[in-house]
């Protein structure tokens, strides 16, 4: 069958034609980069990073799909509304998470002003290929036009995806990372205006070139200002006063100072207090490492800070400890920072300590040693991927790299502010054919929080000893920790699986109604 436009196609000039196709990529570049930047702030701010990039990305393609309607209704001066899209594009969706930021901050409507912006940002894009295609019927047939832009728009894509996680996310961060985009953004209007400027009349030409001026000025001042209203921002977030900022590749990390108390936030959520910090880590080391009959080896997942190996080398008979923490940064910091560095009497810095930054699913499921004890001092389950860190599977793999008699913990989040996922996490353990023993105590910073015993063997709490000095742990007090008041008695609940990550639902419905 032939094609549709069977005429040979008007011949452009090189320049031209390069100026379309240059701006057919950074469309497609910068539309998934935008896309990715809402997705991920709102997963920092609202938790459950599956829910909001599903929701972000459900809106921004039905955006687009109404911007490709509409498309239809611009019937003359398609390059000249192409330049007035990619304005506007450049100003909403290199402003989106600065906007954002700040609902989230001042606002209690942060929801709906998302919707709002990538409804926005996403009929716009959904203007820009289009027209592009319309615009560039000059130089190709339908058949190779259609190919051509949808091949170099998807290309784009590619790189956007590759660029985000890499080098996006870690180096220049949310924040800056809208801004730059759309400051490149602006840079398709400029070409765009240079390369046609003897086909727009001039009234509108001055128009534009004065409107990109104006908007190019104000990403760039927002940009560079970065530091300034971060700080602003994060000022308004936390009570006490910042000292430490890093966003990496896997997390913001915020360290605050009020007096001589030092604490430190992982996305927004609180890891410790130097105020009471040792209630919570006596409770994760020395309870299991008063049952355990060998301590040569030992294995902690997370606790990058150091805190609880510092608690772990009071053990004259621990030979080695395997730190597992995903993220080099934090890892380094508690090494670095003068403020962790005290509190963990410099605990990384130990020659009984080796540190690994990996994944500890990926750990666990590579590794080939058996320990004494493991120690997961983990994040709690308030995404999908640490949810997988309270897996069925997850603990099963646990299971496997105890030595026979050996002993697990985790922290399990708070058995009264989210009673439901404390007893998943205890179900969860059980169902990977180990033994539990839960308990929990009162942290001021955090409230009742819980943990969770494990082992190939009941076990028995009686038989806790404590051999080293403690700030807060003593034998006399041991057995009301494994009592359980009315409010906080075992609930029926379903064991979390990788498939089926109940224990996230459990966790935000908690959390949720406290917050």
């Amino acid at each position: 069958m032939p094609d549709i436009n069977t005429a040979a196609p008007e011949t452009g000039s090189r320049k031209e034609v390069s100026i379309l196709i240059i701006s057919i990529f950074i469309a497609g570049l910068c539309s998934i980069i935008y896309e990715l930047l809402i997705s991920t702030a709102s997963s920092y701010f609202l938790g459950d990073s599956v829910k909001q990039f599903s929701i972000t990305i459900g809106l921004y393609m039905a955006a687009m799909g109404i911007g490709s309607y509409f498309s239809r209704l611009i019937k003359t001066n398609l390059l000249s509304k192409f330049i007035a899209v990619e304005i506007l594009l450049g100003f909403l969706g290199g402003m989106s998470v600065p906007i954002l930021y700040f609902c989230y901050a001042y606002t209690d409507m942060y929801s709906l002003y998302m919707v709002i912006v990538i409804l926005a940002i996403g009929v716009l894009i959904g203007l820009e290929i289009p027209l592009l295609t319309r615009i560039m019927q000059r130089y190709y047939t339908l058949k190779i036009n259609i190919s051509t832009v949808l091949s170099i728009d998807y290309l784009g894509a590619l790189i956007a995806t590759l660029l985000f996680p890499f080098i996006l996310l870690p180096f220049l961060g949310t924040f800056k990372s809208s801004l730059f985009f759309g400051l490149i953004n602006m840079g398709i209007g400029f070409l765009n205006l240079w390369c046609f400027r003897e086909t727009l009349q001039l009234q509108r030409r001055r128009v534009y070139m004065m409107a990109s001026l104006v908007v190019s000025l104000a990403l760039l001042t927002v940009f560079l200002s970065a530091p300034f209203f971060l700080k602003q921002w994060s000022n308004s977030l936390y009570e006490d006063r910042i000292i430490f900022s890093q966003q990496t590749r896997y997390q913001k990390i915020i360290l605050t100072k009020n007096k001589d108390d030092i604490r430190l936030f992982l996305d927004g959520n609180l890891q410790f207090s130097s105020i009471d910090e040792y209630r919570y880590h006596e409770a994760l080391v020395h309870i299991p490492f008063g049952l355990a009959k060998k301590r040569s080896r030992v294995l902690l997942l997370g606790g990058g800070d150091g805190l609880a190996i510092r608690e772990m080398l009071k053990y004259p008979d621990v030979e080695h400890i395997t730190v597992v923490d995903i993220d080099p940064a934090m890892t380094q910091i508690s090494k670095e920072n003068r403020h962790i560095r005290h509190m963990n009497k410099d605990s990384l810095q130990n020659p009984r300590v080796k540190i690994v930054n990996a994944d500890a699913f990926i750990f666990l499921k590579e590794g080939q040693e058996d320990y004494d004890l493991i120690i997961a001092d983990l994040p709690d389950p308030n995404n999908t991927s640490l949810s997988r860190l309270y897996s069925q599977t997850f603990y099963q793999l646990v299971r496997a790299r105890l030595s026979p008699h050996g002993i697990f913990l985790t922290q399990a989040t708070s058995p009264y502010y989210a009673k439901q996922a404390f007893w998943c996490i205890n179900t969860t353990i059980q169902s990977a054919g180990l033994k539990t023993a839960p308990y929990h105590l009162y942290i001021p910073s955090f409230g009742d929080w819980g943990f969770v015993l494990a082992a190939r063997d009941a076990l028995d709490p009686t038989a806790v000893k404590i051999e080293v000095p403690t700030q807060y742990l003593e034998e006399n007090i041991l057995q009301s920790l494994f009592a359980f008041s009315k409010d906080m008695m075992e609930e029926e609940t379903e064991p979390s699986t990788l498939d089926q990550p109940v224990i996230l639902s459990y966790y935000l419905k908690g959390w949720r109604h406290w917050n």
